[in-house]
């Protein structure tokens, strides 16, 4: 029996304010003696893992108090108050080391300040904060002081020595789904995608996913958000005039001549398979119902359809699923996404302490703080103990922080089916090293 998956939440990438959350979603094990219940883990034995060997020197503090940068005022305060919430999961009142919460007013320069008082109050490491102009407000201060940041946004360019993006990233989702495409010999790939910060995002990963995996360049075409610009990319991704209007015009030609020869030849000819598109894997960047339903119907009427096609789309489509299910041309459809079923754990004590389910984003809040407090208890908050080569597992499942500030993560390939998405690939329960 296929196991069926609720779908969870998700989120887009953030470009300065919040434009949508993100998908957190996963869960790991019980942590026997765990005063708050739950704690992500280290994989790999000892208290202090060994880094890589092109780490380079350690950075961050041994010891001090752990900084949460939150909006706690401003428009995102609902969001800062549920993060603040998760994290105190793992810090309850009276455990040492102990959170040191501000609030940064979801403004740079209300990080900033809030940055500057938690360094000189001696905080060995920041969690936070959650939007990317913010971190990039904090992150030469946090340098400067040598303090290691675990910023909750997901935009991979804040990746550097010391900081972290720990939302989940278009790089991420990207390289998951097309690994999991080339395995099934999908390896020639277009991708249709919002002619956004998101989409350009999307796209950039999708060229690095190709590169890595050896594959041709893809083929990517942006568009406009309105109908006829929509129509119009999907018309020259397709490349329907070389593919299939030369067949139409010679149908066209054969029932224009009234005779019954022309009336059998158009008949044999209708019957003529267009021929296939150039790519068999299609990435859709669409994050939006309205823009789906019109993709059902623009792609096959420019005949870019499943089974010639595997159609691949970005973690949001976790929030989609079930209307996407609805569409035909939809189903079979893949996406990478943190398994849900993990997620109980996690869930379940927001629940038991907060009387709610817990909103999106704040399993990232939660994670962020189960790592520092494991780190202070394992050497401290360096780049030595963060980056431990074969990570550990939060709620998102496994997660590896990289000397250079990338994260890599183990997600799950869901496929679009009807009433749920299924798992089509299992999350990996641990990452091998890159090259290896």
């Amino acid at each position: 029996m296929v196991q069926k998956y609720p779908v969870r939440r998700s989120h887009l990438l953030s470009s300065g304010a919040l434009l949508a959350t993100l998908a957190l979603l996963g869960c790991a094990g019980q942590a026997p003696n765990s005063p708050y219940g739950y704690s992500p883990t280290f994989l790999g034995a000892g208290p202090a893992p060994t880094p890589l060997a092109a780490a380079g020197p350690s950075i961050g503090k041994t010891s001090g108090n752990v900084l949460l940068l939150l909006p706690l005022s401003g428009p995102l305060a609902p969001v800062g108050q549920a993060m603040e919430n998760a994290a105190k999961l793992v810090f309850p009142q009276g455990s040492a080391p102990s959170l040191d919460i501000r609030d940064t007013a979801g403004t740079p320069d209300g990080a900033a300040a809030a940055a500057q008082a938690g360094i000189a109050a001696g905080d060995g490491i920041i969690l936070g904060p959650l939007t990317a102009v913010e971190t990039r407000a904090v992150a030469p201060l946090a340098q400067n002081a040598g303090v290691n940041m675990l910023s909750f946004s997901n935009d991979p360019t804040l990746a550097q020595p010391g900081i972290w993006p720990l939302g989940i990233t278009p790089g991420q989702q990207v390289r998951r789904v097309v690994q999991a495409a080339a395995d099934a010999g999908r390896t020639q790939l277009a991708a249709l995608l919002p002619d956004s910060d998101f989409g350009h995002s999307l796209a950039s990963a999708i060229s690095a996913a190709t590169a890595s995996l050896s594959e041709p360049a893809p083929q990517i075409t942006f568009y406009p958000q309105d109908f006829n610009g929509l129509n119009r990319a999907v018309n020259q991704m397709s490349d329907f005039a070389d593919r299939g209007q030369g067949l139409e015009d010679q149908i066209k030609a054969a029932q224009d001549l009234g005779t019954q020869a022309g009336r059998l030849k158009a008949h044999e000819l209708q019957h003529q398979q267009i021929p296939p598109p150039s790519f068999n894997a299609l990435f859709i960047g669409a994050t939006d119902g309205n823009t789906l339903a019109e993709l059902a119907n623009f792609l096959p009427y420019y005949d870019v359809n499943p089974p010639q096609v595997q159609y691949l789309g970005p973690e949001f489509w976790s929030t989609l699923a079930a209307q996407m299910a609805h569409q035909s041309v939809f189903l079979g459809a893949l996406y990478a996404a943190p398994d849900p079923a993990a997620a109980a754990a996690f869930d379940a004590k927001y629940q038991t302490a907060y009387g709610s389910a817990p909103p999106a984003i704040t399993d990232v809040a939660f994670d962020a703080a189960a790592l520092a407090k494991m780190a202070a208890s394992s050497g401290g908050y360096t780049s030595t103990v963060l980056t431990a080569p074969a990570g550990f597992i939060g709620t998102d499942g496994v997660l590896v922080l990289q000397p250079d500030g990338q994260v890599r993560r183990g997600l799950a390939v869901f496929k679009i089916a009807p009433g749920a998405p299924v798992i089509a690939s299992a999350a990996p329960t641990q990452l091998s090293q890159p090259g290896n």
